[in-house]
Formats: C-alpha cells, sequence, structure tokens
C-alpha cells in the first residue's frame, strides 16, 4: 500500500514531488470536493425546477434570490469542522481504553476516524445552518444523498492506500476463488501507517469503496423520483447502513454487550440509520403532487 500518494506517483510514472502527498488526506480532500460539486449541481436543478426555494444573497445591487448551491461553500466547511470532532468522539467512545493510555496520540492524530461520527455530528450541524437559511431538510438531503455515498467510496480508498486499520479479519487464503485475484482477497498492508496486521486480512476498505460506487449509482439513477422530499435520503440511511452492517462482518472493531449480543458500535448505528431509513421511506411513499 502507499501511505503516501507521492510515492505510489513516483513508482508508477518516476515523477519526484519536493513535498510529500499523503494519500488519506488527499483522498478526504477529493471526496469533499466531489461530494460538494455532486450536491451543488443538484440543487441547481431542484431550484430550476421550483422544487427548492432560493436564498438571499447580497450582490452589487442589493439583495436578490439565488440557487441554495451558494451555500454549499460554507455547508462543507460547517461538515469539516463538525464533522471531524464528531468522528474524534465516536472514536474515543469506541477505544476507551486507548484513550486512556494514550489520550494526546488519538486526539492529535491524522487518523482514527469514525465515519458515523463524523455524520451524525456533522449532519446536525449542517441540518441547524439549513433551517437558519429557511431551505427545506428533506430537498436538501436529497440533494447531498448521491454526493456523500460517492465522497465516502473515496475516503474509503483514502483508508485502503493508508492501510490505517480499517481492514478485515484474517483472510481465509485458502478459500480464496481461482478466478478472483489475490489482493482483492487477502492484502498484507506492508507500509501500513500502523504497521502491517499480523497475517493477511480481508481488505474490507476495498470492498466498501467498490460498494459505495455501486450504490452511488443507484442513488443517482433514481434522484428524480417521484416520491415526496426526503425520500432519496432515507434510501440512502437503507443502503448505508445495510452496507456497513455486513462489511462488519468480517471488519476489525471492538465488540459490546447488548442485551446478549456482541455488536460493534458500526452495527448499533446501521441498525439505527436503516431502521430511520425504513421509517423515512413510509413517510415519503407518496407520489409528490
Amino acid at each position: 500500500m502507499y501511505p503516501r500518494l507521492s510515492d505510489l506517483f513516483r513508482d508508477l510514472f518516476g515523477l519526484s514531488f519536493p513535498v510529500p502527498i499523503y494519500s488519506f488526506g488527499f483522498l478526504v480532500a477529493l471526496a469533499i470536493i466531489v461530494g460538494a460539486w455532486l450536491g451543488g449541481r443538484e440543487l441547481d436543478r431542484m431550484y430550476a425546477n421550483g422544487a427548492i426555494d432560493g436564498v438571499q444573497v447580497e450582490s452589487p445591487d442589493g439583495p436578490e434570490t439565488a440557487s441554495p448551491s451558494v451555500l454549499v461553500g460554507t455547508i462543507v466547511i460547517i461538515a469539516a469542522v463538525a464533522g471531524i470532532l464528531g468522528a474524534k468522539l465516536f472514536t474515543i467512545l469506541g477505544n476507551p481504553g486507548v484513550f486512556l493510555l494514550y489520550p494526546a496520540q488519538l486526539l492529535l492524530s491524522t487518523g482514527g476516524l469514525t465515519f458515523y461520527g463524523g455524520f451524525l455530528v456533522g449532519g446536525g450541524a449542517i441540518a441547524w445552518y439549513i433551517r437558519r437559511h429557511g431551505l427545506s431538510a428533506p430537498h436538501v438531503a436529497d440533494a447531498a444523498a448521491p454526493g456523500l455515498m460517492l465522497a465516502y467510496g473515496i475516503g474509503r480508498l483514502g483508508c485502503h492506500l493508508a492501510g490505517d486499520g480499517d481492514w478485515g479479519i484474517a483472510a481465509d487464503v485458502a478459500a480464496k476463488p481461482d478466478w478472483l485475484p489475490m489482493w482483492l482477497w487477502a492484502e498484507t498492508y506492508p507500509r501500513a501507517i500502523i504497521g502491517p496486521p499480523e497475517q493477511p486480512v480481508y481488505p474490507t476498505s476495498l470492498y466498501e469503496m467498490i460498494a459505495a460506487v455501486l450504490l452511488f449509482g443507484v442513488l443517482w439513477t433514481l434522484r428524480r423520483h417521484p416520491f415526496r422530499a426526503g425520500w432519496l435520503a432515507s434510501l440512502y440511511l437503507v443502503l448505508n447502513g445495510l452496507e456497513r452492517f455486513l462489511i462488519e462482518k468480517i471488519r476489525v472493531n471492538p465488540e459490546y454487550s447488548v442485551f446478549g449480543l456482541t455488536p460493534t458500535q458500526a452495527e448499533i448505528v446501521s441498525v439505527l440509520l436503516m431502521a430511520a431509513g425504513f421509517a423515512g421511506l413510509l413517510y415519503t411513499w407518496e407520489r409528490d403532487s
């Protein structure tokens, strides 16, 4: 793997960079840009179709109404700050023993970011911001859903290249199908930023990247749905929760004891997201007039 993207470019193309480019940071930044661009594009489409109201902005000629996409830049900043804080909070809650032993390292590390923590805290902050501007949260959520799914996949590719520990359990190498390449079945992560695993593991970050791209295609295809606002966002919650719940079966994560079961933090959150998503689908399962 390549924790530094600049090393990958050097090995593949012979290109050298004066400053190292880190894979995780670069791909997270790319994920934010792609997600913001897609979300802004959808807001412009909804505004042009009259599905969502505009917002008041200042211009040289005075206040005027514009597409809500003008707020995307501020939304990205809010999402980044609140998302990182939420991701770190969930990481600490999921690894209290590690935090007690190495609090400074866990707080200051550029790794150790829990997606669901960032998603929930960042989403709450964005919901507060758009309500201040009088926008319809369900419409904005629908606009953001496809881009969020694709951004998640891009971010997971960053985890895979960096080798930040978001990998699976030990892979059963003997069970690999003959037609499947080894790198897609078991990975050793020799350059992992936290050190390589003791034995080959399932590259779950890569699986999630592939799943996210496919699910993005589904959401993008259905973005012009005829149902009430919030339907696509509800479907996103179901698909995202289902994907994460399934991948947790072969991922390495701390487990908790809940009513005789031993789910991971991500499994608990994914079940709650799926429940919220199904409730949203039922509520919005009516053609928009």
